[in-house]
């Protein structure tokens, strides 16, 4: 798979970059956070985080004064295995470089996505990415596998918490395991064996090979 750069201009319908950020205070945070031995970790808001001084600023600039939580996702990751979306754009930043998986919204056909329309996108450590709400997005893909990554995530408040109880009128409804989350498995994922809706078929990208 060719590893693109969001500097690319592959990237304009996925995100962009954000500037104007001091990312110093947040990455030292970041770092003081152990890694897991293997796999992928996951906290939507994390106090050490948003006690920085960018927690404001990104609630203010980026969400213009919505509330929003910042928390990090981190371990070691090399696949796809799922694509999620929000209602919401996301915003990342990395401790290390490190790499997004990446679709769009309206390449879903009837449920399904062809993992041959993912794209993988590198982006530079400490810079602040957005991904647009219409960009399918995981977890994201360490760089260097003694390092593992650790990606800070700006959300609204409240996503990828418990899932709402509500009776599905839609098949998009059933897509959903989390608030603010849709989901699409790859049927090799644990999500899939968990019961989530397999939307995705197609390779599932290993970008180690």
């Amino acid at each position: 798979m060719n590893i693109l750069s969001i500097t690319d201009p592959e990237f304009i319908p996925y995100g962009k970059a954000l500037e104007g950020y001091d990312t110093t205070e947040l990455l030292s945070a970041m770092n003081r956070i152990v890694l897991p031995k293997d796999g992928v970790a996951y906290e939507p808001g994390i106090d050490s985080l948003e006690a920085c001084a960018i927690f404001e600023e990104l609630r203010d600039r980026a969400y213009g004064g919505m509330p929003i939580e910042l928390g990090m996702c981190w371990g070691h990751n090399t696949k796809l295995n799922c694509l999620e979306y929000h209602r919401d754009s996301e915003i990342n930043i990395g401790a290390e470089d490190f790499i997004l998986l990446l679709a769009k919204q309206d390449e879903i056909d009837n449920g399904m996505l062809d993992t041959k329309t993912v794209k993988a996108f590198r982006v530079p450590k400490g810079v602040p990415v957005e991904v647009y709400a219409t960009t399918l997005h995981y977890a994201p893909c360490h760089t260097d596998a003694r390092k593992g990554f650790r990606v800070a995530v700006a959300l609204p408040k409240g996503t990828n918490t418990a899932k709402p109880v509500f009776t599905a009128k839609c098949e998009e409804d059933t897509w959903m395991t989390a608030r603010n989350k849709w989901l699409l498995a790859h049927p090799e994922s644990n999500e899939a064996k968990n019961g989530a809706h397999i939307g995705l078929r197609g390779e599932n990208i290993d970008i180690s090979k």
